[in-house]
């Protein structure tokens, strides 16, 4: 609150609310962009994920969310060269495909940002609930009510400042608590006393169940969140334009570090025998720390698991107000966009998403569970939105039925809504090949270009046939996430590979930009803050 109120202004300025003019140095952008993907829910998704999966699960977790932030830049900086001025990708969709198009990438990251959302509640819920006298209810409305206050007049702008005070107060709460905790759990000992609390799958480091659960599908997911996630594309707008690769690697390190080191908090609660409280496993890491910590280090804790829901929370506070203002109101409401009515539409939009976000929080669903299906949705976006900004003959009616058509098969697979034996199975089989070469393809595309991409994706489809085909229908997760991406990659190519008409990206720069124009005088006050911040950081 007290940095919020440092930069606010009574007149604040759309753009800024949006996307703090486009021109963030290094310091704050790469201390934000670490700062959202590091969530308290993917703090306890890894921890989860360790408790359930052995000692592979945080790597599983870890190490593949930090490589898909590393694909980020390379379409990043397509991007943005495309569209300097953009606020959100549903935008770009807009004056590259229309309407439908954007409004359906705006969809999903309304569902997506709501989803995640929630789930940092959730998070912060188990935490206020086993560390103070107040109940899951109260610690959920305590938070958000707090993020809701501190984010709700400056928007972006207090989000991205925020998050360089609280990836400072997270990074150096873990350095302290991993080993704390591991000493305290009774150090290497525990490794050995617990083992034969371990299934064989759960004490092997190449644990094939870790990786066709846990793994194969989180790569699949995280790529979808680093193309399609609005609040990755804010920080893509709001750094400066030659910054991009730098903050995204160095965002990369960061994540890993942090996030695979809480994992092995589930670990050690595994090799401890404990079991989570109310069967929840939502409560491991709350557990673990008020089970070994004093009452200086659990503060620290406290600190750190509050620091990372904040920086999320906030920044999908931010990403819903923006998707109001500029894909719904800005592009399809009116004419000609009142930056005064876009703010208080993004404020608006900011209070309701809280309180839709406090309804679904009261569930208690399972966070691992939430990410990895919003990450699979995201999927059939992938190959539209990245051919999108490549090739030139992609079509608004190839994008959007590609989308609706991944989605229909994808919902039914994902929730076994029918047998997979015989036939279906393995023809479904035969597009999780598809999807796996897809998958593999757009990474290697990113970095090499199209014809080391069609090679990686063929190699790829080739040598997992022998092992998917036959065997891996019965992994209905994964098995959804590879056929979205295979199916919504077959219908966009096959609709619009004929097309003899080509887009000329241009066009995009003269339809998409500021929408206050003041934007500059505006935001210089911030600019100062970050060097002031950034300055003292280093002292």
């Amino acid at each position: 609150m007290v940095v919020s109120a440092r930069i606010s202004k009574k007149k604040e300025n759309a753009d800024g609310y949006m996307t703090a003019g486009n021109k963030i140095g290094f310091g704050i952008s790469a201390a934000s962009m670490t700062a959202t993907w590091i969530w308290a829910a993917s703090m306890y998704a890894s921890a989860s994920s360790g408790y359930t999966y052995g000692i592979s699960g945080p790597i599983h977790y870890g190490l593949w969310g930090a490589l898909m932030i590393l694909f980020i830049y390379p379409f990043g900086k397509r991007i943005r060269a495309v569209a300097p001025k953009a606020h959100t990708l549903g935008e770009i969709m807009h004056a590259r495909h229309g309407r439908s198009s954007q409004l359906m990438l705006a969809g999903s990251n309304i569902v997506g940002s709501v989803i995640s959302l929630t789930a940092n509640f959730i998070a912060g819920g188990a935490l206020v609930s086993l560390l103070s006298p107040f109940s899951f209810g109260q610690g959920v409305l305590a938070v958000a009510v707090g993020v809701l206050l501190y984010t709700l007049w400056s928007g972006f702008r207090a989000s991205v400042l925020t998050d360089f005070v609280q990836v400072v107060a997270m990074l150096g709460a873990v350095i302290i608590i991993i080993p704390a905790v591991f000493f305290a759990a009774g150090g290497s000992n525990m490794f050995v006393q617990g083992a034969g609390n371990l299934t064989p799958q759960q004490s092997d480091f190449f644990s094939s169940d870790a990786f066709l659960n846990q793994g194969a599908p989180f790569i699949a997911a995280v790529l979808a969140y680093a193309v399609g996630n609005q609040t990755i594309a804010q920080r893509l707008f709001a750094v400066r334009e030659d910054l991009i690769k730098k903050t995204f690697v160095t965002a990369t390190v960061g994540y890993g570090a942090t996030v695979i080191g809480v994992g092995l908090i589930g670990v050690m609660a595994l090799y401890l025998g404990i079991t989570p409280l109310g069967g929840d496993v939502n409560n491991l890491i709350p557990q673990m720390a008020s089970t070994f910590l004093g009452p200086i280090l659990l503060c620290l804790f406290f600190v750190m698991i509050l620091g990372a829901l904040s920086s999320t929370a906030d920044s999908d506070l931010s990403a819903l107000s923006a998707i109001m203002m500029a894909d719904v109101y800005g592009k399809n409401v009116a004419k000609k966009a009142n930056p005064r009515t876009m703010l208080l539409i993004g404020r608006i939009t900011m209070i309701v998403a809280t309180a839709a976000a406090l309804i679904f929080a009261s569930q208690q669903m399972n966070i691992l569970d939430l990410l990895v299906f919003v990450g699979a949705l995201w999927g059939a976006l992938v190959f539209p939105v990245i051919a999108s900004f490549f090739w030139g003959k992609v079509t608004n009616k190839a994008f959007t039925t590609s989308v609706l058509v991944a989605l229909a098969f994808f919902i039914p697979v994902r929730f076994s809504w029918f047998s997979m034996d015989g036939a279906t199975g393995i023809l479904f089989d035969i597009l999780s090949v598809a999807g796996v070469g897809v998958i593999l393809g757009l990474m290697a595309f990113g970095f090499f270009g199209l014809k080391i991409a069609l090679i990686t994706g063929a190699l790829a489809a080739v040598i997992s046939a022998p092992f998917i085909i036959g065997f891996l229908h019965d992994y209905s997760v994964l098995t959804g996430s590879l056929v979205a991406y295979a199916v919504s990659t077959v219908v966009c190519y096959l609709m619009s590979f004929r097309n003899k008409q080509n887009f000329d990206f241009e066009l995009i720069k003269d339809r998409v930009g500021d929408y206050d124009p003041q934007v500059d005088g505006d935001l210089g006050d911030l600019e100062d803050d970050l060097d002031n911040m950034t300055a003292s950081a280093g002292k």
